[in-house]
């Protein structure tokens, strides 16, 4: 008798006689994520975040993330598009997340490298209305009323 024992092959998963091996549906494709479900599930169980982790967590926890990534790539993207520019770089993803009032509230204390800041000018700085209007002299009649024609 072999080391398998009188069932047939080790490890057959309850099927008789070991048939064929049905090929294996990844749990992201049943979700119908791109995120890894697996992984994320490993990482879990690894992070000793809890004594045990159900089998929706790691589904739930993909999805959100899967989410926000699609978020900030749009809204990057379109930032990109609006630089004229075909790849994103760190800038976009810095006006995408700072220009969302809800991924700017999630990412508040965030710092992105090579991002940069905003550009922001306060309004203190700014020249005052007064001071523009002085600054603009008027017109003298006398040379608007001489106008030369030259045709």
């Amino acid at each position: 008798m072999d080391s398998t024992g009188a069932k047939g092959k080790k490890g057959a998963g309850g099927r008789k006689g070991g048939g064929p091996k049905k090929k294996a549906v990844l749990r992201s494709i049943k979700a119908g994520l791109q995120f890894p479900v697996g992984r994320i599930g490993r990482y879990l169980k690894k992070g000793r975040y809890a004594l045990r982790v159900g089998s929706g967590a790691p589904v739930y926890i993909a999805a959100v993330l899967e989410y926000l990534a699609a978020e900030v790539l749009e809204l990057a993207g379109n930032a990109a598009r609006d630089n004229k520019k075909n790849r994103i770089i760190p800038r976009h993803v810095l006006f995408a997340i700072r220009n969302d009032d809800e991924l700017g509230k999630l990412l508040a204390g965030v710092t992105i490298a090579h991002g940069g800041v905003l550009p922001n000018i306060n309004p203190v700085l700014l020249p005052k209305k007064t001071a523009e209007k002085a600054l603009k002299k008027p017109k003298s009649p006398s040379k608007a009323a001489k106008s030369p024609e030259k045709a």
